[in-house]
This record gives C-alpha cells, structure tokens and sequence, in this order.
C-alpha cells in the first residue's frame, strides 16, 4: 500500500501547481505535501490526499449527495478490501508528538511501523521502500517526529512523506468524509465483528462547508458522517446477526444522536473520550449477508440536523 500511495503522491506532486499544493524537504529530509496548511489546496486535492491515505487500493469519487431537500457536494467510497484500505491504512491510529506537535497519523505508514495491536488481529504485514502517513493539523513535524516514524518504519528519513491538511480547510473536510467506509468498520470492530467478515465496502458522504475555524471545522466534519453518511457493507454472517449488526451499526443507536457534534464536544469540555463511543458510525447503514444475499437496513439520514451544522 505505501508504494502505491507513493506514486499517487508522486502524480500530485508533479500537477502541485494545479492542485494548490505545496511541496516542502525538511531538514530532517522527510516530504512534507502541503493540501491546506499553507497551501491553497482544494477538492482534486481532497480526493488524492484521501486516496493515498487509504493507500491506494480504494476509489474515491466526488458526486452529489441529497440529504432531505438539500443537495451537497459529496463523495463516494469503495473498497474491495476494507480491513485494508480502511483499517490498516486510513484509520487514524498513530498518536505522533513531541513539545508542543500533537497529531494522529493514518494511512499506509502505519502498516510498516505496525503502530498499534490492532495490526496482530488484521494480519497484515508490509514491507516497502517509502513511507506516506497523512496528519490532520498545520504544523510539520520536527526532526525528532521524523525520525521516530521512520525508524518504526525501517525506511530512510528522507523516504517519508507527510500529507498534511487542517481540518478547516477544502481538502480537509474531502478527507473526512472520505472516512465514511473506515468510521463503519472501525464501530463495527468495536461491536465484536472480525473486519475479515467484512467483504466490500460502499458509501457516500457529503462535504462539509469549510467552518471558520479548526473546532468549528471538527463539529461540522464529524456532522457529515454522523447524520449525512450512508455505507453499504457485505459481510460474512447469517441473517439475524446481521439484521442485529444494521440496527446496532449507525449512529442512531446512541442516545446522543441528534445533537450537532460541536455542542457534544463543548459539553465534554473537548474531551473527545466523554463522547459515547457508539455515536461515532454514519447515520444510515446496509448490510448484506454473503451467505443469504439478503439485505439489512438500519438508521437514516438527519437532514435538520445536518441542515443545522452546516448552516450555522
């Protein structure tokens, strides 16, 4: 997977230009591709950050999402293998810092440093010559940063590459509703399923207007999924586990759905880990079992909610 999200960043970078994308070489060597920090940045972007991040084995296309009366920009995602591109790749997983640089790393990088234990349970091993991790924030990392990464990852410091995009930018809010599939995979994991059960993986999501700010940006980003976001899943599994699995799977199933996600976030006092952890799934979901062929609905969209977020 990083040496297929190498060559996707190659191909941005050689279009940086077109893309409002800038390219900065560290002191430490590491690459550091600018999609909305200090670039202009934009949706074409947007959907090369998220693709490399799901290293390079999902598609991601822009197209119209209607939730109610309203129609938004969106995306779509899909995934031939999502325990993959989803988990061991897009998921942001690796917590990165030193002083005062904070920042969740995901995409493919994570999968050669096998940065947390959730890689002994996938099974998945990779071995590569460069690394691409993608971080959410606007700072690059420092040297010590750099160096950790790559030592974990077995590679040169100067074969690292860093995509990096704030949350209130264009290619920010792209990315993360890009995470639509993953955010699905990632509850139903905390829901006991084994992500090999999980065959394909389809979803769209809309995106969210760029807020002022990077928290109001978190609110309306986390909104997009939350009460916006649709999945399509086929996975391994009799019928009545997977009617149960529809009905458990979207954010409806938490008593905190219905409530913009800046206003949950506030009431945490910004404690991200106060939040009920089931809330954190799209608002609508379809399973279907491999074995019976029968589809499961479970959850919907919440247009007033959605409405809410994005307009105030």
């Amino acid at each position: 997977m990083n040496e297929r999200a190498a060559a996707l960043v190659d191909a941005m970078v050689a279009d940086a230009d077109a893309l409002g994308i800038e390219v900065r070489t560290l002191d430490s060597g590491a690459r550091v591709v600018d999609c909305g920090a200090e670039a202009r940045g934009g949706l074409q972007a947007g959907l090369g950050f998220a693709a490399a991040c799901m290293g390079g084995i999902g598609r991601i296309d822009p197209v119209p999402v209607t939730v109610g009366e309203r129609t938004w920009p969106g995306v779509a995602v899909a995934a031939d293998d999502p325990a993959a591109a989803c988990l061991a790749a897009q998921y942001a997983g690796w917590k990165l810092e030193h002083d005062d640089f904070f920042a969740m790393a995901s995409g493919p990088g994570r999968a050669l440093a096998r940065a947390e234990g959730l890689f002994d349970e996938l099974g998945w091993r990779e071995q590569a010559d460069r690394a691409v991790l993608c971080l959410e924030g606007r700072q690059d990392p420092p040297v010590e940063v750099v160096d950790r990464v790559a030592q974990r990852c077995g590679v040169d410091a100067a074969a690292v590459t860093f995509l990096i995009a704030p949350t209130a930018s264009v290619c920010g809010s792209v990315q993360i509703s890009a995470r639509v599939v993953e955010t699905a995979l990632h509850k139903l994991h905390e829901l006991g399923v084994d992500p090999a059960r999980i065959r394909q993986g389809w979803g769209c999501c809309p995106i969210a207007p760029v807020a002022k700010n990077d928290p109001a940006a978190i609110g309306r980003t986390n909104d997009a999924v939350l009460y916006g976001g649709t999945v399509h899943l086929w996975v391994e599994g009799a019928d009545d586990e997977i009617a149960d699995l529809a009905r458990r799977l979207p954010s409806a199933a938490s008593e905190a759905f219905g409530t913009p996600f800046g206003q949950l976030l506030e009431a945490a006092d910004w404690n991200f880990y106060d939040i009920d952890p089931m809330l954190f799934s799209p608002a609508a979901a379809t399973l279907t079992s491999t074995e019976s062929g029968r589809a499961h609905h479970g959850g919907g969209l919440a247009p007033d909610v959605l409405g809410r977020s994005f307009t105030s």
